[in-house]
């Protein structure tokens, strides 16, 4: 790889389609056409234009975009800032962060908010966001390595005008298939999102230990390639044993260093057939994942993450009327009663691509991973990862209907969870990563 990089600003939509929002900044910030403000602000679209005002309700600026540029030891807090959006443990919190603060109008007559600040920076705050800041040091190096690699990758692709689009729906015009998968290229007027859609980014609202400035320290400008390219280095929280390959999840394209491998010092073949899956889903196989280590996962995982259990091997149960309820609210389609839900399309490590539910009314088949875990919850399921069982009553209907699944998240690439066990047990960072990139070679390019 020829190219040298110097480190890049990132952008970061903290908050979206507001029309009004509070904070306070902490340090002397200047606002451009107006001056020095801190202390408590309100930013309100009024009549088409963002009004920013001053603790005393003053307005500051009026204007269709803002930015407000403190020193590096500037802080600004914002509230009611949204968290796992549509998951399980969505909630509002209030946030500080470091670096610029910018709002932007939209065409609709709301405002982004959003976070200007170095790529580093950016990355001491994902990875204390993303796990335990007292987690091991080398797992959160190793995730400082594909955070990084992950973010340059997407920006470039998206710089580049080739990233296919967020949303692909009724593949060869057929109404009786959706198909829809999501990448971050659908942030328009900022690189990334703070939320799971692309990496939580909690600015330093979560500790940053003296262990996650080590791991930024000893890994600055070191990347993930392949073959003279920055690896696309996705990861999830749990792979239940097995990783995913990419198009289970995302676009009908292949990844060598993106294979479905056995989380464990032994290899296996994929899940190849619905027996193998079953077998797999309701056994408790060896994996670096399969932990149960209250202490150890309190070392791993921050505090809201600690209130999802089970998340190795998990059970769902619904009646027949709650499913069908569920699946009407999330996808819009009125299934009539539920006749059979069957998985025809799964990848290496037993999550659906593509899943046929069949009702007295209409029968579709959905895709890919995530919109399948969405339609099939109130939130999200842990996973696709999961087998169908059906109850029937007397008169031959189905009654219940229980999911027995595996593993938390996509399940591409790098297994969060199993990568902090690794690093417990003695592993380093560079070995954590070829386990899960086989392939791919660690360069420093700034």
């Amino acid at each position: 790889m020829s190219k040298t990089y110097i480190e890049p600003r990132i952008t970061i939509g903290i908050m979206d389609l507001q029309r009004e929002t509070y904070g306070i900044l902490k340090g002397e910030f200047y606002v451009d056409g107006f001056g020095v403000l801190s202390g408590r602000f309100t930013a309100k679209v009024i009549s088409g234009m963002i009004v920013l005002s001053d603790e005393y309700g003053k307005e500051v600026r009026h204007t269709s975009s803002i930015r407000l540029s403190g020193k590096d030891t500037d802080t600004f807090l914002l509230f009611g800032v949204t968290i796992g959006s549509s998951f399980h443990w969505e909630r509002k919190e209030a946030h500080e962060f470091r670096g610029a603060l910018v709002f932007k109008l939209r065409p609709d007559h709301t405002m982004a908010v959003i976070n200007d600040i170095g790529l580093e920076a950016y990355l001491e705050s994902v990875i204390s966001s993303e796990m335990s800041a007292e987690a091991p040091v080398e797992f959160l190096k190793a995730h400082a390595i594909i955070s990084r690699s992950w973010l340059l990758s997407a920006l470039k692709r998206k710089k580049m005008g080739k990233a296919t689009q967020q949303t692909h729906e009724n593949l060869q015009n057929n109404p009786d298939e959706v198909v829809r998968w999501y990448e971050q290229e659908e942030h328009d007027i900022y690189d990334v999102c703070a939320d799971d859609h692309c990496q939580r980014y909690q600015g330093i609202t979560r500790i940053i230990s003296e262990n996650v400035a080590r791991a930024i320290n000893d890994t600055r400008g070191l990347f993930l390639t392949h073959e003279g390219r920055i690896c696309d280095a996705r990861y999830s929280k749990c792979c239940g044993g097995r990783t995913e390959v990419f198009a289970t999840a995302w676009e009908n394209a292949h990844f060598p260093y993106l294979a479905g491998i056995n989380d464990s010092d032994r290899e296996s073949s994929p899940l190849a057939t619905e027996a193998h899956v079953k077998s797999w889903l309701l056994s408790n196989p060896e994996a670096y994942c399969n932990t149960t280590d209250e202490s150890l996962l309190g070392q791993i995982l921050p505090s809201f993450d600690l209130e999802t259990k089970n998340f190795y091997r998990w059970r769902v149960v619904y009646t027949a009327q709650e499913l069908t309820a569920i699946l009407r609210e999330k996808s819009g389609i009125d299934f009539g009663a539920l006749k059979r839900i069957e998985a025809l399309e799964r990848g290496a490590s037993g999550r659906i691509s593509r899943l046929k539910i069949e009702g007295t009314r209409r029968t579709v088949t959905v895709g890919k991973e995530l919109e399948i875990r969405r339609w099939l919850s109130p939130t999200h399921l842990l996973s696709s990862a999961f087998v169908v069982s059906a109850q029937h009553d007397a008169a031959g209907d189905i009654s219940h209907l229980t999911l027995d699944g595996g593993g938390w998240g996509h399940g591409v690439g790098l297994c969060q969870i199993g990568a902090a066990v690794m690093a417990a047990r003695g592993f380093k960072s560079e070995d954590i990563l070829a386990h899960y990139f086989r392939g791919a070679v660690l360069k420093k390019l700034y």
